[in-house]
């Protein structure tokens, strides 16, 4: 059967979903979802189609949504998401991830809870807070948030973390303990001399390379890296790119050289994209080589920037490739990045893109 791509935006104003015909030409939307809620990472499952959003401020609190239908009903629980009593209450949930049995939430103030009945009751992976290095944690421009979360495809046991500010962290063992995995990224922000610690970098966005789960990239506060050895030690790839600062990174479906990237023009610079013109920056090499991709994009008096989960690839044949912009705007690919269209405008402040690519039913 043919198949077709779901875009699912999770936005400062509710839940998005952009539907995309056989040929990802043309593209229709549906939404607000979760009664606007602010949701910061909309995600499904592939293999039930279940859609699952985190949520919340520290008006409305946390909870996760979920649709079992494509988004025409939505569900939400909050049941379980808060520290122990005397801890900072929970703002919001920021991320998610699932391996078909755990679902897997990342909060602010930093912390991961876990959920094994389908997010109906959550539970906190304690170990993450009893780190050592916890108190020392600071909040980047967004806040005190874990915002990625990356489980390994054939060992549940293994799981990945990243913690603005506080750096990317493994576990071996479930979540029970837990490992810093910082080794040669620098923080520009720290006095010279301390600039390489442990713990402590603000890392923007964590990738896992395609059927090599032992190589990850990162988006950093500051830098670009690349690890061969699942974050025991990162080397900087960001010669050649326009920018060492950017939120959203990408990896290929299938390809483990190939890594889509949007670089900003810098922390202190407007956090637009670089020279006021759009572009996906690509490696097809992991990391010792960028080329830019601008056709179909805007190439004058571009203000937007990228949020870092607003990037996202499908796993159709070519790869699909597209990104949501914090002034609403969503550019798609169906040629791995060659020619760009913009499939919708208008919206609020894009903060997550997902894709779920669904059967497409014959006519």
């Amino acid at each position: 059967m043919a198949k077709k791509v779901l875009l699912l935006l999770g936005t400062k104003k509710g839940a998005f979903l952009i539907e995309g015909d056989a040929e990802r030409q043309t593209w229709s939307l549906r939404g607000p979802f979760c009664e606007t809620w602010p949701i910061k990472h909309l995600i499904a499952d592939p293999r039930t189609g279940t859609l699952y959003g985190a949520g919340g401020d520290e008006w409305f609190g946390p909870a996760v949504w979920k649709s079992a239908d494509l988004g025409k009903t939505w569900t939400h629980s909050s049941e379980g998401l808060a520290y122990a009593a005397g801890d900072e209450p929970i703002k919001s949930v920021w991320s998610l991830a699932t391996n078909g049995k755990t679902l897997y939430a990342g909060v602010e103030p930093a912390g991961l809870f876990r959920s094994d009945d389908d997010g109906e009751t959550w539970q906190q992976v304690s170990g993450l807070r009893e780190h050592p290095s916890q108190p020392e944690w600071q909040p980047g421009g967004g806040g005190l948030i874990l915002h990625a979360i990356l489980l390994h495809p054939e060992d549940e046991r293994e799981i990945w973390v990243a913690i603005s500010a506080g750096g990317i962290f493994h576990s071996a063992d479930g979540g029970r303990t837990w490992e810093a995995r910082n080794r040669g990224t620098r923080a520009d922000f720290l006095p010279e001399g301390q600039n390489y610690p442990e713990h402590g970098q603000c890392v923007h966005s964590l990738v896992m390379a395609a059927g090599q789960p032992d190589r990850l990239y990162q988006q950093n506060h500051c830098g670009m890296y690349r690890s061969e050895d699942g974050g025991r030690q990162w080397e900087s790839i960001e010669a050649g790119l326009p920018s060492s600062f950017g939120f959203p990174a990408v990896a290929h479906p299938r390809d483990p050289d190939h890594l889509y990237l949007l670089p900003l023009n810098g922390d202190i610079a407007g956090r637009y994209v670089p020279e006021a013109k759009a572009a996906v920056w690509q490696t097809r090499d992991s990391g010792a080589s960028w080329t830019a991709l601008r056709q179909g994009l805007p190439q004058e008096n571009v203000f937007f920037g990228v949020l870092r989960q607003a990037m996202a690839t499908d796993s159709l044949e070519p790869a699909g490739v597209y990104f949501g912009t914090n002034n609403g705007t969503v550019f798609a690919s169906a040629d791995e990045g060659a020619q760009w269209n913009c499939v919708a405008q208008h919206l609020p402040t894009i903060l997550s893109v997902e894709t779920l690519v669904i059967d497409a039913p014959s006519t």
